[in-house]
């Protein structure tokens, strides 16, 4: 099968990966744009996987004030190096986890920042409304209702207020595919007249 340069240049527009890249998967999936896509994707996040583990000790703290004035967010965000930094796409990665700050008002990063008695606590609750419930049910039920809390508090496993059919980490492993280098939220603090 032949593959058009409008072939690779919409898979790229959609996937934001190389030229080399697109033309691969293309060629992979025999032709087949959607699949591309997909596979494309899976390589993203499978080599996001590999650079997590790198530091990231450069990056940005972004503001952003909701209109009117009553919300406002400051989020550092870090990558590998002061050029990532400096990029257009990162900035506006940057800003879009601000905005979903301002929206969605976690209270954590990540699962592993939420307080160990928060999570006892949270089982606690799970546990005993399963009571009742046949014993190899229970575990399950409660993981479940957990990994919900999770989702609802920690920025990382939400559902992104722009796309909600992926999380904020799904979201920052795609830019990460992108760009290339590793990159990681470090902190944030949301801020809300009338809110302590």
């Amino acid at each position: 099968m032949k593959i058009s340069a409008q072939m690779v240049g919409e898979l790229r527009e959609r996937t934001g990966a190389g030229f080399a890249d697109c033309k691969k998967a293309i060629e992979e999936c025999d032709g087949d744009l959607e699949k591309a896509v997909v596979a494309l994707k899976k390589k993203g996040i499978a080599g996001a996987d590999k650079k997590a583990n790198r530091e990231a000790s450069e990056g940005i703290v972004e503001s952003y004030i909701h209109t009117g004035g009553r919300i406002g967010v400051l989020l550092q965000l870090n990558c590998e190096t002061d050029f990532v930094a400096r990029n257009g796409q990162f900035h506006t990665l940057a800003r879009d986890l601000c905005m979903h700050v301002a929206a969605s008002s976690p209270l954590y990063v990540r699962r592993e920042d939420v307080p160990e008695e928060v999570v006892a606590r949270e089982r606690e609750i799970a546990e005993s409304q399963v009571v009742g419930k046949p014993p190899h049910a229970v575990a399950a039920i409660v993981e479940g209702k957990l990994s919900k809390f999770f989702g609802g508090v920690c920025l990382l496993e939400q559902a992104f207020v722009r796309d909600s059919g992926i999380t904020v980490g799904d979201l920052i492993k795609e830019n990460i595919s992108r760009i290339g280098e590793n990159i990681r939220v470090g902190r944030f603090s949301r801020f809300q007249v009338g809110a302590r």
